[in-house]
């Protein structure tokens, strides 16, 4: 009886980086790609054409760039919203006009997520993204964060400084994430081409 050859998956699937069927979805639409990817500590935002030879990255935005506006940049929705934003900004006027499909890899299309708060600052930015995303303004532009820090800071001391610590070290207070996040998104308007 011959021997059975085990078929393994392509690396990056073996690895749960990619999802093939789901990319060969997006590529087939023949549109530019807004691709955005979440780590523990910034959130990335692309515009990807695809070529034969490789995904071609047409512009980039890394949530590290909004330090320079005076945003602490974090893994959070108003990062996500605000990146979304300067991705937007960077974008000339013909590649602004052209409609692009979201690619939020293997993040759970879950409403009210950060890859739908990115794609709503794109399209708030300026950009054509295919879709539509319906969100509260509360749920990213640090209005709850706020009222949440309020409450910690209350009633649990010591959860409070664990939880916004990161804030408290750069000398922000939780209050003003919203007046912060105000700021910054009239800094990147006025960045725009």
């Amino acid at each position: 009886m011959p021997k059975r050859i085990k078929e393994l998956k392509f690396r990056r699937r073996r690895e749960a980086k990619t999802n093939y069927a789901k990319r060969l979805a997006l590529v087939k639409g023949n549109m530019e790609r807004v691709v955005i990817r979440k780590s523990n500590r910034k959130i990335i935002g692309q515009i990807i054409k695809y070529n034969e030879k490789g995904d071609v990255v047409l512009y980039s935005a890394d949530s590290a760039e909004l330090k320079k506006i005076g945003w602490p940049s974090r893994s959070n929705r108003a990062t996500a919203y605000l990146t979304g934003m300067l991705l937007a900004s960077k974008l000339n006027d013909s590649d602004r006009k052209k409609e692009h499909i979201l690619d939020i890899g293997l993040s759970s299309p879950v409403s009210n997520s950060i890859p739908f708060v990115f794609a709503k600052g794109c399209i708030e930015g300026g950009m054509k993204v295919r879709g539509h995303f319906e969100i509260d303004e509360s749920f990213y532009n640090g209005t709850l964060t706020a009222k949440y820090s309020d409450e910690l800071k209350k009633n649990e001391q010591e959860r409070y400084k664990a939880q916004f610590g990161g804030y408290i070290e750069e000398k922000i207070t939780p209050d003003a994430i919203p007046k912060l996040f105000a700021e910054a998104k009239e800094k990147i308007k006025s960045i725009k081409k």
